[in-house]
């Protein structure tokens, strides 16, 4: 059942832009909802300072991440993960990131 659900986000990732995907690192960061291992500030420092050198709107206006409905969802997703389930999507999407 675990790997299921893993799969079934990182699919989710998979179809999203690069924009997105750091929409979503970016709110993964910065949930409080979501038990990340990783050093949450330093990787948001730098999904933050990617997604301002190629999103417009991001680096001149307050984004309402609701917007994004793809993003929401995979957050609402992610939270219902266990520790674990969320540390194995969060691995993937850094790395898919950093390609």
């Amino acid at each position: 059942m675990e790997n299921e659900k893993v799969k079934y986000l990182i699919d989710i990732i998979n179809d999203m832009n690069i924009k997105d995907k750091l929409r979503l690192a970016i709110c993964m960061s910065q949930s409080q909802w979501t038990g990340l291992i990783y050093n949450t500030k330093e990787k948001f420092k730098k999904f933050d300072d990617m997604l301002k050198n190629i999103d417009e709107e991001y680096r001149t206006t307050l984004i309402n991440f609701g917007k994004y409905k793809l993003v929401m969802f995979a957050m609402a997703k992610l939270m219902k993960m266990e520790t674990t389930e969320q540390n194995k999507v969060a691995l993937y999407l850094f790395n898919n990131i950093n390609k």
